[in-house]
């Protein structure tokens, strides 16, 4: 019973909704609730980043997190993509989150068998949808939200199998016919070690008509699957007619984006690949969701293509740039 007082100290239960807003630090402020799809009977838990100053209606990100994730994970992500003038909502799916670890005695088999369960492939990008209708609810009554959602301008993102997510909202098609996920409200994606789906995979990936920053390294081998890193940059080379991006991390393995559970990890590595994966995601999202026509251009010829140097690889297809 102490330890439920301490989970819910600082909370307000608002028509069963779980609801907590901590005070701005650093110019980030912090929301958590549960929100309920009363269509699915499905709870949905999310973390919300948003810019603690910020005068006007901000862009948008929904992130989806890894499997055995949850919504305080990518912490590093949010704060900083708030810190740059963007509302970044983290979703913890139910079912393929960090409660499939409660008691296994095998996290390998909890992982491989909720990542096999097609009922989270289906939920997860429907939770994704769902955030974004709970979003537009609340942007426009009393609340934390209210009036500081720019829903024009909404990106999704996501790593592993949140990549997957992401994609799938993003257009990635399906061979079953009625696993259509995609969502005309998202304008762009940031894929962190994309998947790529072993069967009609051309195809597949032909339905994405939104810019996506790919996002792997060279050691970016599924802990859990049989994903080599060479097959994360196949997503970026299947998209065609829109622009991409692609950023190979010179020794980055799967868990750099994430860090270990959701804290940064210290290698000198690491934290180089870190300031990478922030000035590179932030770029990208200022071109497509800022409207920064040149943003893209200042990252390959400015500071980050320096910072870049022997660290990894930038690939980019498609976007225009001013001779």
């Amino acid at each position: 019973m102490e330890a439920m007082n301490r989970l819910f100290a600082g909370f307000v239960v608002l028509g069963g909704l779980v609801v907590a807003s901590s005070a701005a630090t650093n110019g980030v402020e912090v929301v958590r609730a549960t929100w309920i799809d009363a269509a699915r009977k499905r709870d949905v838990p999310v973390t919300a980043y948003l810019p603690a100053s910020s005068t006007s209606a901000a862009p948008v990100i929904i992130f989806s997190h890894g499997l055995g994730g949850s919504r305080d994970g990518y912490a590093y992500l949010g704060r900083h993509w708030a810190s740059n003038g963007f509302v970044s909502v983290h979703v913890q799916h139910l079912g393929s989150d960090a409660e499939i670890l409660r008691g296994a005695k095998s996290p390998v088999k909890s992982f491989r068998e909720a990542i096999l369960n097609p009922k989270n492939t289906i939920e997860r990008p429907k939770d994704v949808s769902f955030a974004l209708n709970e979003l537009t609810r609340l942007n426009a009554v009393a609340g934390p939200f209210k009036g500081r959602l720019d829903l024009k301008h909404v990106g999704v993102a996501g790593h592993s199998f949140g990549a997957h997510t992401a994609m799938s909202v993003a257009g990635m098609s399906f061979p079953v016919p009625t696993w259509d996920f995609a969502d005309a409200r998202f304008t762009a994606a940031v894929a962190f070690s994309p998947m790529a789906p072993r069967m009609q995979t051309e195809k597949r990936f032909s339905t994405v008509r939104i810019p996506v920053m790919h996002l792997t390294g060279t050691a970016d081998d599924s802990p859990v699957g049989e994903t080599l890193a060479k097959d994360r940059r196949v997503p970026f080379d299947l998209i065609h007619g829109v622009p991409q991006l692609l950023l190979t991390l010179t020794g980055g393995d799967h868990m750099v984006f994430s860090g270990n559970d959701g804290v940064l990890r210290e290698s000198a590595r690491d934290a180089i690949h870190h300031d990478l994966i922030l000035q590179g995601t932030t770029a990208f999202w200022n071109a497509t969701l800022k409207s920064d026509a040149q943003g893209i251009q200042r990252m390959a010829e400015g500071r980050f293509a320096r910072d870049l140097g022997t660290n990894g690889v930038l690939e980019l297809k498609g976007w225009k740039f001013q001779k």
